[in-house]
């Protein structure tokens, strides 16, 4: 009664908001207590000197405690304080009034109150039923308080006073005193303020959360392990050998009042079709319809299994498509429209199974509209045509995380998606949770950087947590979240959990188990249901049909299971008869069925046709079945939940998502009106599962296990490139999510999150933990102090094909130079990625029986599971299939993962230059891939009979292919003692095995660099059957001892290639030159097709070594002054303030005398300045009409130095003129220079008429940029030179750094005085040189690696101008893209590369006059500009104006534009030395067309661009970008000066103009042309370098003669 005065008082006195006449009511109630008088009362004689109580409920409550009640005062008001223990107290009651002992209900109760409250449970089962009689009162008296229980008890007693105090307070109860006290109260609540001060987050109201549970599960849970009811009605039920847990199906969400079913018929024609045979949308559908199909929000739906997620997933899709239709199409013709090419959907299932059910209906349901829907699974790999072709793919995470590892082929798909949908997110809970997180995370991070649009759909069952996993997939919670329980399911699912006692594993556990399976399966047979019932291992299904049927047996109820009544009993029972299954064909006639993935396709279909008749009434069946097929029973049973992890070599807990699967099958839709779901479970665990299937617990974060490998994916992608990018990145996991949510469960504090809520100290923590790691096993370089991560080969190999970076640290310790198959076979067997292959007893005998039989030498035996994968990956190589199911299913799983580890192998071995190891790696690699051993005879590859393949190797094996492709049909089939078409056959299948003609020439191109250029010719019949479109191979140059690849190079043959042609420059050391090289030839993909070639060096005779250099002074710069000519002065001193260094050295001799001159020295040293003084001054000082002839080797060079000479021409009252070869040798009438191209030069001078008096006034020849010498040029040069020969014509050479420029220098008889050969390394303006490896293919992969340290270099030089040299011009926007997507993901701006300063409308009036603004105005206003001649004259001319000030950063030039390009820049980034060549087909064979070659730069290229860093005024930058095996060669090259040699034999210029003269008489016999020849630069290097042109002799006159004596030949 106490208790009910208390909460009629406190109601009394409550809050404001209560209804108007509750003091009346209350009133009334206080009446009809009777209280006792004051004199009735015992009153204590201490209680004079004791405060007052606050109220008469305290006094009450005293009383009542003083009256004899046990319970302490604290359990109550602790048990009432919280209001979720509101719906607890009922159960509560329940449970402490049960006949129970203690120990038996203590785990249960604290479970329910949670292990935070265990204190108070203790308390409770203290005083259980003083706490059973109080809790039953306070639930009876209740309903008549709403005051919250907090309130109902804190008021109720006063500070620090004792109960026992109570009763002297006798006065307190007096009338009027209470109307007092009372009224007091009301006045002090309505003078109370309407806020507190302290804030309190009330729940968020989401719109789309359909549950019937009370309270919104899943966003409140504890991190200690509070959690809420099991839903209402669920029963317990005690038996001896079990515990049952009943949770009967949820009760139905009413629908909203917005709610109403979508009908088919209101859709638009697109989705309309896309949904055949459907009335209307399901209730889930028709609410998601708005969201899914007309709008891009990303979404994430949480509905239970068979809810029809895949129609959400589907209506999002066609979204996709609808947004991608042509409106000028047909409007008619709906598939006509779709513009297929423009989007690609990505579809993320959990398992191949799965992804191939998908894969099926999405097929079938987009047919109608011509879209194209392919698996991507396991090691499949789709062309490039199939990915042209394909609009959804349907994939795996792993499979996805790998493709878009690669920024090229596969992983161009995603580039262009627009939709990924992600199904089972739940999997985040999983260990494969953390590929799941990856892919987000990447998606994520690409829709940032790229502003691209990719919506992201997550389905998922219900799961408890769902807030946090759309704040993960960055949904909208308010739009695009949508939430649906357990009622939604289309057939309602009545949830039985069995906890069998027992020790877990025991007997006396496994019986119970059978026995409660076999009752519940014989209950559900007896009411006319099927069941299914799932186990966990292939034998288990036998085992289980086998002990329900002896149960039934033994029990006289094995009648009831039987099918025998069925109409088509017969026809099933001759089908079955005729499957080879024995146990299958035994357990049908009792009405039983098996199936699992062991089985024959045609076994499992049968079962499966079988059970849908009913013609089976329980199937025994592996969880394969719940996700591969959608074979739905009335009941299913989980029989038991330990399942065998073979990566932890232990038993592990069914996976949550395998049981929701399971579940999903009972019911069957349209058919019946419930399912029943059975989870038979040890005792222990049934409170896991409870939690699990009923989302009790929330889903946590499995990042952290696999964030090593994904950092290390992401940093060889370049999208983190530093510690700082890695924070960034963890900020779009779910791991981020969950850590600031749950802090205990990742090992932080609530202190720590309070500090820092962005977790910024604690992500730093985690990736530079993953960092060292990475670098410890040398995947990464990792500079602390700076932060920055740089991937290595090995991390670059790691990442591409989905190493574990354990396995890495392994193959750092056993990799070696030199192994042999046994060795690698060995090392490819402890990779961690085999953990999960154990060995198990009962397969010994099996791997020891085929361990006798494979070819290489097995460690470890059959006592480790490193051994066992070895036995396995041998044995799938000699095609033995094992008799175990077990066994099978492991060799297939290693020999995928062996055939993909083996290819990583191979990389690591050439990206380290081992010869030997590589070729034993692409044996082995080939080996798995063809299931063929390298000394098996090749054509075993061929599709032959095998009477065929057996008479090859018993009578053919020490023939090499090439011999058998040499004889006829009939001598082959006598060989093989067969006929001539079993020969033909064979002749046939040599006849188109790969081989090539391997032929060389060397060609050293200095004291110690050797050309070997190498010639390989096809030397087989192609077959596109055979063949393909292409055939790969590897061509590299090793060592002596065949340890070390000095270079190589990966090509392909096509149909239409004959021959292809490879430079390989390698250095000859002149001390210890090797006696040879040897250059192989290994096909990539044909087992025994290989070649080698030696080529000796014992006899090659090597160019000296140049001593022709000069040293650069330390003198002191020359002023203008020296010029000596006021004028020119004058001009001069607009571009320059001095001579530098290089010119004053060279000056006098240059521009002072009238000596034969060569200057060599870096690019953009001054060098033309001083041959343009050369120039004037040798005018200034020669009588009228002379002239002066400047030679350069192109158009471009030419045009500018017309541009400088016109600007000194007003100092020297000359004429400049860009002649042509018309007009070159007309005789002029004033002082003039004539410029003219080398081409030019040569037609002019070729021509055989009168030029002598022209000559005579000739003065000077000026020669350009001689590093650029080609056979026109030098024939041109040499022509001049002979016709000069009697006039007294000065010659100055100007060329860059030569690495031997004697030769020149003779060519042009030069005094030794007048030879100025500087080294680049003597220039004196500031240039940096960074020079950077790739080992990736020349490809679009290779300019996105690039893109980052591109970007890189770009902001390295803050705010200064860069240029950017690529390939071709096809690049130019593919590489500003790149670029400004870096820049996006470093400054979060979409503004780009434009200086900040920059304003809008100053852009708009650059921009106002572009010819092209469609392809151009984009990127301007980025700061990204292009030059090349692809662009309108105008345009290119705007883009150097806005280079020039400074509104274009970065000047985006393609390979062939750097000699145009008029302007230089602090930073140069040369992307790559390679480009793709182009050589026209003959267009006659059926794979005609144009044959594309990949080609290097010239040297005289990357020079130029080179010379673009180098500015008179500050430092230049120059980063070049090169493949790894070029590096060598160029930084010599560049560092040495360049090599030159002479063209003149290389083309056809020497015979055709040789040819010509001889015909007009102008070379009149042999002798005559020799004496012409003599006069070439050729003459002088066929002596100093003969090896270069294949001569034998020193003597020039006979090497000259012999080349004639050709000529004529040739004529």
């Amino acid at each position: 009664m106490a208790l009910d005065f208390t909460g009629h008082l406190q109601y009394l006195v409550g809050t404001a908001d209560e209804s108007a006449d509750r003091e009346k009511r209350l009133l009334d109630e206080w009446a009809r207590y009777n209280v006792p008088s004051h004199t009735e009362l015992h009153v204590p004689e201490d209680l004079e000197n004791d405060e007052e109580w606050d109220s008469v409920a305290d006094f009450i409550q005293g009383s009542s405690a003083d009256s004899g009640s046990p319970l302490d005062d604290t359990i109550l008001p602790a048990l009432l304080s919280k209001p979720e223990f509101e719906h607890v107290l009922p159960p509560l009651v329940s449970l402490l009034s049960s006949p129970k002992p203690d120990e038996a209900i203590s785990e249960e109760l604290v479970e329910m109150i949670g292990f935070d409250n265990i204190e108070l449970a203790m308390q409770l089962l203290a005083k259980r039923q003083d706490a059973v009689r109080e809790l039953t009162t306070y639930l009876q008296g209740a309903s008549s308080a709403s005051m919250s229980p907090a309130q109902k008890t804190h008021q109720g007693r006063t500070k620090g006073k004792h109960r026992d105090e109570a009763g002297s307070q006798v006065d307190q109860l007096h009338p009027a005193e209470a109307r007092r006290r009372m009224e007091e109260a009301l006045r002090a609540n309505a003078e109370r303020p309407l806020f507190t001060g302290v804030a309190h987050d009330a729940p968020e109201a989401l719109p789309h959360v359909y549950t019937s549970a009370s309270i919104v599960q899943g966003n409140m849970l504890s991190h200690l392990g509070t959690r809420y009811l099991l839903p209402l009605g669920t029963t317990r039920r005690e038996n001896e050998d079990y515990e049952e847990v009943v949770i009967p199906p949820a009760r139905t969400v009413p629908p909203r009042a917005s709610e109403r079913l979508i009908s088919v018929s209101e859709l638009d024609p697109l989705a309309k079709g896309s949904f055949p045979g459907y009335t209307s949308l399901n209730r889930i559908q028709s609410i998601v319809y708005p969201t899914a199909y007309q709008s891009n929000e990303n979404m994430l739906v949480c509905a239970p299994t068979g809810a029809g997620k895949t129609d959400v997933a589907m209506l999002t899709v066609l979204r996709v498509l609808n947004q991608h239709r042509s409106h000028t199409s047909d409007s008619g013709n709906i598939a006509a429209s779709i513009e297929r090419d423009k989007f690609k959907i990505i579809y993320v299932a959990p398992m191949k199974a799965l992804a191939s059910e998908i894969v099926r209906k999405l097929g079938k349901r987009l047919q109608w509209l011509s879209i194209r829907v392919r698996e991507l699974t396991g090691d499949m790999q789709l062309t490039k045509k199939e990915i042209a072709e394909t609009q959804i793919i349907v994939t795996t995470p792993e499979k996805w995380d790998v493709v878009t590892r690669k920024p090229t082929g596969e992983g161009e798909l995603a580039s262009k998606v627009k939709l990924l949908i992600i199904d089972e997110v739940h999997l985040l809970n999983d260990e494969r949770g953390a590929v799941i997180e990856t892919i987000v995370a990447r998606t994520l991070r690409q829709v940032e950087s790229t502003q691209s649009v990719i919506r992201i759909v997550g389905l998922s069952a219900t799961l408890p947590n769902y807030i946090d996993v759309a704040d993960f997939l960055s949904v909208n919670r308010h739009t695009g979240l949508f939430y649906f329980d357990s009622s939604f399911r289309p057939v309602p699912l009545e949830q039985h959990f069995i906890g069998v006692r027992g020790k877990p594993n025991s007997p006396q556990s496994k019986k119970n188990l059978d026995r409660v399976t076999y009752e519940k399966v014989s209950e559900l047979v007896r009411e006319g249901h099927q069941v299914m019932v799932f186990v966990h291992a292939r034998k288990e299904t036998v085992k289980a049909a086998e002990a329900i049927k002896e149960a039934a047996q033994a029990d006289g109820s094995l009648d009831d299971f039987s099918c025998n009544e069925h109409p088509q009993y017969d026809f099933f029972r001759r089908d079955i008869s005729q499957s080879r299954n024995k146990e299958m064909r035994q357990l049908f006639d009792y009405g039983f069925g098996i199936h699992h993935a062991g089985m024959l396709r045609t076994d499992r279909n049968m079962m499966e046709r079988m059970f849908e008749a009913r013609a089976i009434k329980v199937l025994c069946c592996t969880a394969t079945l719940a996700w591969g097929v959608n074979l739905p029973a009335h009941a299913v049973i989980i029989k038991g939940t330990q399942v065998y992890d073979s990566s932890k070599g232990s038993f592990t807990d069914l996976s949550v998502l395998d049981v929701l699967q399971v579940f999903g099958r009972a019911g069957r839709p349209g058919l019946e009106t419930s399912g029943v779901g059975f989870i038979c479970t040890s005792e222990d665990k049934l409170t896991h599962y409870l939690d699990a299937v009923t989302s009790q617990v929330p889903i946590e974060s499995k990042f952290v296990a696999g964030m090593i490998d994904a950092l290390n994916a992401e940093i060889a992608l370049g999208t983190v490139a530093n510690v700082h990018d890695g924070v960034q990145w963890l900020g779009y996991t779910y791991l981020f999510v969950r850590m600031r949510k749950n802090p205990f469960q990742y090992g932080l504090g609530w202190d720590e999150v309070a500090d820092d809520p962005h977790l910024g100290a604690k992500r730093n923590q985690l990736i530079t933990a993953a960092a060292l790691q990475l670098a410890e096993a040398r995947m990464i370089a990792f500079d602390r102090q700076t932060g920055s991560l740089v991937c290595t080969d090995l991390g670059r190999i790691a990442a591409k094909y989905y190493i574990r970076h354990k396995s890495i640290e392994i193959f750092n310790e056993k990799f070696r130079p030199k192994m042999s198959e046994a060795d690698v076979l060995s090392m490819l067997s402890m990779s961690t990625e085999f953990d999960q292959i154990q060995v198990r007893d009962n397969e010994v005998k099996e791997l020891e029986a085929m361990m006798e039989n494979v070819p290489c030498a097995v460690k470890g035996g059959t006592d480790t599971s490193q051994g066992k994968v070895n036995i396995l990956l041998q044995a799938y190589i000699s095609q033995h299939r094992p008799d175990d199911f077990a066994l099978v299913s492991d060799q297939a799983y290693a020999a995928q993962n062996g055939g993909r580890i083996v290819r990583a192998l191979l990389e690591i071995a050439i990206s380290r230059k081992w010869a030997n190891v590589s070729a034993v790696l692409m044996g082995m690699s080939k080996a798995i891939e063809k299931r063929l051993w390298p000394f098996e005879h090749p054509l075993k590859q061929f599709e032959l009979k095998a009477d065929a393949l057996y008479n090859l190797e018993r009578w053919a094996d020490d023939y090499t292919v090439a011999e058998l492709a040499q004889m006829s049909a009939e001598e082959l089939g006598k060989l093989l003692h067969l006929n001539e078409k079993h020969g033909s056959a064979v002749r046939d299948a040599a006849k188109q095995f790969p081989t090539v003609r391997i032929t060389y020439n060397l060609r050293p191109l200095g004291a110690d660099v050797l050309k070997i250029a190498v010639k390989v010719e096809r030397a087989f019949n192609w077959s596109n059957k055979v063949h393909g479109s292409a055939e790969p191979f590897w061509l590299w140059v090793e060592d002596h001892d065949g340890t070390n690849i000095l270079q190589l190079s990966h090509l392909i043959f096509r149909q239409t290639t004959d021959t292809l042609d490879v430079d390989f420059v390698i250095s000859i050391s002149g001390g210890t030159r090797p006696p040879f090289v040897t250059i192989r030839f290994v096909s990539d993909r044909w087992q025994g097709a290989e070649e080698e070639v030696e080529v000796p060096l014992e006899d090659l005779v090597m160019p000296s070594l140049s001593e022709s250099h000069t040293p650069r002074l330390d003198i002191p710069f020359l002023p203008l002054s020296v010029v000596q000519n006021p004028p020119l002065q004058d001009i001069l001193s607009r571009r320059l303030a001095g001579f530098n260094a290089i010119q004053s050295q060279a000056f006098w001799s240059v521009t002072r005398t009238r000596l034969h001159t060569l200057l060599c020295a870096p690019t953009a040293c001054g060098k033309s300045i001083l041959g343009q003084i050369a120039v004037w001054e040798t005018l200034r000082n020669s009588p009228a009409a002379s002239w002066v002839l400047v030679v350069a080797p192109r158009r471009s060079i030419a045009l500018e130095v017309v541009s400088d000479l016109r600007i000194l021409s007003r100092a020297a009252d000359a004429t400049v003129e860009l002649a042509t070869a018309d007009r070159l040798f007309e005789k002029p009438t004033r002082k003039s220079v004539r410029v003219v191209t080398a081409a030019e030069l040569f037609h002019a001078i070729a021509r055989p008429q009168g030029r002598k008096e022209t000559l005579s006034r000739l003065r000077m020849v000026l020669c350009e940029s001689l590093e650029l010498l080609d056979a026109v040029y030098e024939l041109g040069v040499s022509l001049l030179l002979h016709a000069t020969q009697t006039h007294p014509v000065r010659f100055l050479g100007l060329s860059n750094s030569l690495n031997d420029p004697a030769d020149l220098a003779a060519w042009f008889d030069v005094d030794p005085l007048a030879l100025h050969s500087f080294r680049p390394s003597d220039r004196d303006q500031a240039l940096s040189v960074t020079t950077q490896t790739f080992t990736v293919p020349h490809s679009a992969a290779l300019f996105k690696a690039m893109a980052k340290p591109a970007h890189t270099a770009i902001r390295a030089a803050a705010g200064e101008p860069a240029i950017v040299f690529v390939p071709s011009r096809t690049q130019c926007a593919s590489v500003a893209l790149d670029l400004l997507t870096q820049c996006a993901l470093e400054m979060e701006s979409a503004k780009g590369y434009l200086p900040d300063d920059v304003s809008i409308e100053r852009l708009e009036r650059y921009l106002a006059r572009l010819q092209n603004p469609d392809a151009l105005k984009d990127f301007i206003t980025r700061g990204v500009g292009f030059f090349h001649d692809g662009i309108a004259k105008p345009d290119r001319l705007l883009m150097l104006e806005l280079f020039a000030d400074g509104l274009i950063r970065v000047l985006i030039v393609p390979r062939e534009a750097c000699w145009t390009l008029p302007v230089r820049a602090t930073t140069v980034v040369v992307m790559g030395t390679q480009y793709v060549h182009v050589r026209s087909g003959d267009g006659n064979t059926s794979g005609g067309g144009d044959e594309r070659q990949v080609r290097e730069y010239a040297l005289e290229e990357i020079v130029r661009m080179q010379g673009r860093a180098v500015r008179h005024r500050g430092a230049g930058h120059f980063h070049l970008f090169c493949q790894a095996e070029g590096k060598d060669t160029i930084t010599r090259f560049l560092n040495d000066g360049l090599p030159l040699e002479s063209k003149l034999l290389e083309t056809d210029v020497l015979r055709s103009w040789y040819r010509d003269r001889r015909k007009d008489g102008s070379i009149p016999d042999k002798q005559a042309a020799v004496d012409v020849l003599s006069f070439t630069f050729l003459a002088r290097r066929l002596v100093s370098n003969p090896a270069y042109y294949d001569a034998r002799s020193t003597s020039v006159n006979e090497l000259l003669s012999r080349i004639v004596d050709q000529l004529d030949g040739q004529q």
